[in-house]
């Protein structure tokens, strides 16, 4: 199977800039530089394996979920300004 493939994009977002992957949107930076740093950042460790762990997340619609997370099964990964 082939890996999922994720895109981290830098956006304006509340008075400042973001981070977006799919639909869900980090918290805001002061500047583009900032937020930048902060998807390459995170898109370095969503690529990096680790432990199976449950993990939970609340989706756009506000419901949260819970969902097993094999640590070796990563996304492939990149930043877009």
């Amino acid at each position: 199977m082939a890996a999922q493939h994720l895109t981290y994009e830098v956006i304006e977002h509340d008075g400042g800039w973001a981070y977006k992957v799919g639909d869900v949107i980090s918290e805001t930076f002061r500047d583009h530089e900032s937020a930048h740093r902060a998807a390459t950042r995170a898109a370095d460790e969503h690529r990096r394996a680790g432990n199976t762990e449950f993990i939970e997340y609340e989706d756009k619609d506000g419901k949260w979920h819970e969902e097993r997370a094999d640590g070796n099964d990563r996304p492939e990964t990149d930043v877009k300004d």
